[in-house]
């Protein structure tokens, strides 16, 4: 059969299958092969910077296909938003997420604590600590407290109604025993029952979930017991210690997860970590929600509109002004603030405006800065360490706004000082020569400038006049010397 040579359409279609082909199995081989750990750090308070972080690089991590993303922590707490947009991302994630708290020395307090118990897999290293996870006060102690000794009674009855249950193990001897050495918190205020009850139902649902000790978790955040890493491990609050982070994909080699309703065993050994690192836009969230820089941004907006509007056309102050305070009412937003503190900044700058025009002997200035200090130090609802204001740059700030006020007052009482160098006013008492004689009107130099005069005597060619009166653009004079007379 003679060989039929294929036409050049059929030649081009196989070269370009075959090379679609080839194309298809390197990217399988590839995706294969590039199969890594993600890690992401956080080393200090969670807040909005370190929310958008994580949420960021899990959402990296699977579009990345990654096997495993892990979570190195060491944080004394944070914002409670924050820490609840990282727990709703870990527990949609569609990559296995690992919380590991290390190195040595670290801790997972307060929000760290949800955030491990959230996890996939909980691991922790050695000598370090995890709990303390009750809320804040948000209202001061001592308003409808609750008396002790109606604690100890409640937690008395409850062991008495366990030991009649007959549930006699020795864990709920244990747990009953550690219960009774322990008092309830006295501050039991209507608000504040509410938060910790929430916060202890949604521990509580987290631990059910990740089937962790829900017994302990309680106790975190009732009482504020904490963890070091092997009695942790002996409570099933986590699932393994490792020394490191290698040690740690080995140890978790082979385990089985649950992602959304699959079972997905684990392949983490010899799996190459490729560190995700803080991007310019966390950078810059981590500097703008510090409560001390957003505040400080949002006097420099205030002053610098306010300066624009004092002097129209100056632009650079107005464009800096607007940029700062956007960016200050952005951070602003991401953080919790207290409006009402917002509001008596806002007076207090307000009031020390006022102040500049309004003659009220420095009542206003005082207000003003008595207004803005108190605003400063409530602006920002949480007593979270990390996200409250610096009483030091308060004090700073009020200073140098009031110094600001001084100076500008200073100014203007150094003006009205001043002799009047423009205007009817200025004309007044100063002296001329007549140009050309006359006897009713005509023309005197005076400021380098020619005017129209008019006299109630005959004057001669460069004889010196002063003005004493001025009607429009012209002069009433009389001669230097009669006035010199008088």
């Amino acid at each position: 059969m003679p060989y039929r040579r294929p036409n050049r359409r059929t030649f081009w279609l196989r070269v370009f299958g075959s090379a679609a082909l080839l194309l298809c199995l390197v990217s399988l081989w590839s995706g294969a092969a590039e199969k890594k750990a993600f890690l992401l750090e956080i080393d200090d308070a969670i807040g909005p910077a370190s929310s958008d972080f994580i949420v960021r690089g899990i959402e990296q991590a699977e579009a990345a296909a990654a096997e495993v993303v892990i979570l190195r922590i060491n944080t004394p707490g944070g914002l409670d938003g924050a820490m609840r947009d990282i727990i709703k991302k870990i527990l949609a994630s569609q990559v296995p997420v690992v919380v590991y708290v290390a190195p040595s020395g670290s801790r997972a307090a307060s929000a760290g604590t949800y955030i491990l118990y959230a996890s996939h897999i909980a691991a922790m290293a050695p000598a370090t600590n995890i709990g303390a996870a009750t809320p804040v006060e948000l209202s001061p102690p001592g308003i409808g407290d609750r008396k002790p000794d109606s604690a100890k009674d409640e937690q008395e009855n409850n062991k008495k109604n366990a030991e009649k249950s007959g549930d006699k193990s020795k864990e709920t001897k244990k747990e009953s025993d550690r219960t009774e050495q322990k008092e309830a918190p006295a501050s039991s205020t209507a608000m504040r029952r509410k938060v910790v009850n929430d916060a202890v139902a949604y521990i509580r649902g987290l631990a059910k979930m990740r089937g962790r000790n829900e017994q302990w978790a309680e106790r975190a955040v009732r009482q504020a017991e904490s963890l070091t890493a092997e009695d942790a491990l002996e409570q099933n609050v986590i699932d393994l210690i490792a020394s490191d982070v290698k040690a740690l994909l080995k140890s978790i080699h082979g385990r089985q997860v649950k992602i959304a309703d699959t079972q997905r065993t684990l392949d983490t050994k010899d799996l190459p970590i490729e560190r995700i690192e803080p991007d310019w836009r966390s950078r810059l969230l981590s500097i703008i929600t510090n409560p001390n820089v957003a505040s400080i941004l949002m006097m420099l907006g205030i002053y610098g509109l306010f300066f624009e509007l004092y002097n129209p056309g100056a632009i650079f102050p107005g464009v800096i002004g607007g940029i700062c305070l956007l960016l200050a009412l952005y951070a602003f937003q991401l953080l919790p603030v207290n409006y009402a503190g917002f509001a008596l900044i806002l007076l207090g700058v307000i009031l020390l405006v006022a102040e500049l025009f309004v003659p009220s002997f420095g009542a206003l200035g005082m207000g003003g800065i008595i207004a803005f200090i108190i605003g400063s130090i409530i602006l920002i609802d949480t007593d979270v360490e990390a996200f409250k204001i610096s009483i030091p740059l308060v004090a700073t700030m009020a200073t140098v706004t009031g110094g600001l006020m001084l100076a500008v007052v200073w100014v203007a009482i150094q003006q009205r000082r001043r002799p009047v160098v423009t205007g009817r006013e200025q004309m007044l008492g100063d002296v001329g020569i007549v140009e050309n004689s006359f006897s009713d009107t005509g023309t005197i130099r005076i400021h380098s400038e020619s005017w129209t005069a008019k006299t109630a005597q005959p004057l001669q060619k460069g004889q010196k006049v002063k003005v004493i009166a001025m009607d429009g653009l012209t002069l009433t004079v009389t001669p230097l010397e009669e006035t010199s007379n008088v």
